[in-house]
Parts: structure tokens; C-alpha cells; sequence
């Protein structure tokens, strides 16, 4: 039997990602997210919610872009700390010994020492309740070669990506292969009359 626990945010699993942005004064500012994914195809965007009175939240909308970094297993503490403080009061940046690198493609920074990183251009925002939800049109995303596979995407095995686990207040690595993707529900479809493939 299930057991109702009323409406939180809990959601499974939830990145970790780290935000990127010059604040208001031009200086290179970082911010630890988990309220953030994949949110549109075609143009590719991803979603990121960020309340307002955060450092990055008057950054992020006088610049018109940022930055989201995938962190790793080994970098976890790195970005760990870019959630435990304000940019406002210290250079996440120097603290962590991470290296600020301006992307040429957004008015963005992101850290030099994460293993892939997404390049957005701010396109809406959307205001929700204590969070405001930034979309951005990823414009390219770059990853360490190492990282990739052969057919040139990045590898989770090599790239050890880590998860917030917001009921519990932890973090969890990524755990084994399943199955290759709409190939597991395709016992259901086989005797029937619809096509397999993806839902419409």
C-alpha cells in the first residue's frame, strides 16, 4: 500500500548541476541546482529554477545567459560548495580552486576543471512561486574527449555524474547499465496491434 507524503519535492532522480553566470558587478559567479533538466527538443533547451533573492538570479537576467555544468563523482565537493554560500560574499571560483573560463559563444563563465558543460542563452523566464524557471537555448555543449564514446556522446561509466537525493539531503552516484532505451516495453506491443516505438 502506498503511503501519501502531501506535496513536496521529490522527484527521482535529480541532477546535480552547477550554474554559471557573471554576476551584476562582471565578476564570474557559480550556484549548486538540482531543480533543473531538459525541458525542449527542438530548439534543445534546458530548464533551471533559481529563486530571486540569489546572487545568480540578478546576474543571470542582466546578462541574458548561462552556463550549466555537469559535475562528476571526483568534483563533488567542488560542487558541493557552490551551494553553501553566496557568491556575494566570496569567489566560489578561487575558494574551490576552480578556473573560470568566458565562453565565446554565451556572456557566460563556466569552470574549466568540470567535465561537460552546456552554453545557454537565456530565451524565457517563468515565474512560479519562491522560484523563477529559466529556460535556456543550449547553443553547444562541450565535454572532455576522454569522456566520449565512439559514437561521440558521453559515456555515464567515464563521466560519473552524481544525484541529489532531495528527500534525504544526499548525494548518489550512478549505478548500472539497464536495458537499451524503447527496446523494454516492446514485450507489450509485440502481441498487440500497435507499432512499437515511442509514445506520441
Amino acid at each position: 500500500m502506498k503511503r501519501s507524503l502531501g506535496a513536496r519535492t521529490l522527484l527521482y532522480p535529480t541532477p546535480v548541476l552547477v550554474i554559471g553566470t557573471w554576476d551584476t558587478a562582471g565578476k564570474p559567479n557559480l550556484m549548486a541546482a538540482a531543480w533543473g533538466g531538459i525541458c525542449c527538443s527542438q530548439p534543445p533547451c534546458v530548464a533551471v529554477a533559481v529563486r530571486r533573492n540569489r546572487h545568480t538570479y540578478a546576474g543571470l537576467i542582466e546578462h541574458g545567459a548561462f552556463t550549466v555544468s555537469v559535475t562528476s563523482e571526483a568534483l563533488a565537493a567542488e560542487a558541493d560548495f557552490t551551494g553553501t554560500v553566496s557568491g556575494a560574499e566570496v569567489d566560489k571560483f578561487a575558494a574551490a580552486g576552480l578556473t573560470p573560463v568566458e565562453s565565446e559563444i554565451v556572456d557566460a563563465p563556466w569552470p574549466d576543471e568540470f567535465p561537460m558543460v552546456l552554453e545557454c542563452t537565456l530565451r524565457h523566464t517563468v515565474e512560479i512561486g519562491v522560484h523563477t524557471q529559466f529556460v535556456g537555448e543550449i547553443m553547444d555543449i562541450k565535454v572532455e574527449e576522454s569522456l566520449l564514446d565512439e559514437k561521440g556522446v558521453p559515456d555515464l561509466e567515464r563521466l560519473q555524474p552524481i544525484f541529489y537525493d532531495p528527500g534525504r539531503g544526499g548525494y548518489w552516484t550512478t549505478g548500472r547499465w539497464l536495458a537499451d532505451a524503447y527496446s523494454l516495453g516492446r514485450r507489450f506491443s509485440d502481441n498487440s496491434d500497435q507499432p512499437a516505438g515511442r509514445s506520441r
